[in-house]
């Protein structure tokens, strides 16, 4: 199997100042996964244990001259330590800044390569970053677990198209400072948080013990997918009340999630979404999060990167 290609400089840019810091939050080990038209960082996607993360890149959003082949229909996978890849990408682009210069000035290359390390009998596999100046060139290694095989590789791509699947019902949070915020307080209240999301564009999060009970709920929010008009009759009764009668009516779900998991996929906001989607999967299987990236200038979905995460249910919730 083979895999080089150049970084361009904004695919440097997603991902050393955005992508890699929000992945790095997530959790220190994910997937690569490699294909011949996208680049997919995975977390959790095989062990099913903590927020699955999904981070997806066409080939042109991050590289230029992007060659593949493996017999597995060219596509590559492997583990690696997200933060020694940041810190391996960090390094490169000040290595090009501080001597780039000439006509290869600010050439990343990335490739896979085995290698013998001190004290090592069998080559080990390395995703290589080679930085070319005008009269040197920088090689950083960063080790990497041995390439999945076929029946992995499989595994991985069946646990993706699951993950992709969408929501009945998705709501926009436009502003997820005001979300965050409210979050970190209740980190100190307790470690169960409870998620509802109705087709009236409803979002209520609430956390409760035996001494307190916190809550906060966005209302009117955009609706895709299933929406229904909110019951005039509702009105006047509480966030709390609202979100179970539209339960019972069948126009709201519910799921319980840990309040540290729903921390966690906020640290996504380091990527610099414009806006993100919650959605609750069929009978409470998961609480989905979707962040939305613009062209920027514009108010138009930028299709070449996408970001979204899953958050495990720790109640089967009721819809």
């Amino acid at each position: 199997m083979k895999f080089k290609a150049f970084l361009t400089e904004h695919g440097v840019s997603l991902l050393e100042r955005r992508f890699l810091p929000a992945l790095d939050k997530m959790g220190k080990i994910c997937h690569l996964f490699l294909t011949r038209d996208h680049a997919i960082f995975l977390h959790n996607l095989l062990n099913g244990d903590g927020v699955q993360c999904i981070a997806q890149f066409r080939k042109e959003a991050l590289f230029d001259d992007y060659r593949i082949s493996s017999q597995n229909e060219d596509r590559i996978a492997f583990a690696i330590d997200v933060s020694l890849l940041l810190r391996a990408v960090r390094s490169s682009v000040s290595i090009c800044t501080e001597f780039g210069n000439g006509p290869s000035a600010n050439r990343l290359q990335i490739k896979l390569v085995k290698k013998l390390p001190p004290n090592c009998t069998q080559p080990m596999p390395f995703l290589t970053f080679e930085t070319k100046g005008y009269k040197s060139a920088v090689i950083q290694d960063v080790p990497i677990s041995k390439p999945l095989s076929r029946t992995q590789v499989l595994e991985l791509q069946t646990a993706l198209d699951i993950a992709q699947d969408l929501p009945q019902t998705l709501v926009q949070v436009p502003d997820l400072n005001q979300l965050q915020n409210f979050v970190e307080r209740m980190k100190h209240v307790g470690d169960l948080l409870n998620v509802s999301i109705s087709k009236y564009g409803d979002l209520h999060v609430q956390i409760s013990t035996t001494l307190i009970t916190l809550g906060a709920e966005f209302c009117k929010l955009l609706v895709i997918g299933e929406q229904a008009e909110a019951p005039s009759e509702d009105r006047n009764l509480s966030a709390q009340s609202r979100s179970e009668r539209a339960i019972s009516r069948g126009d709201a779900q519910s799921v319980q999630v840990s309040v540290k998991h729903f921390s966690r996929s906020l640290q996504c906001h380091l990527a610099k979404p414009d806006c993100a989607f919650y959605g609750i999967a069929l009978q409470g299987a998961c609480l989905t999060v979707i962040f939305q990236f613009f062209i920027p200038g514009t108010r138009q979905t930028d299709k070449s990167v996408s970001l979204h995460c899953r958050l495990p249910v720790l109640d089967p919730g009721s819809s």
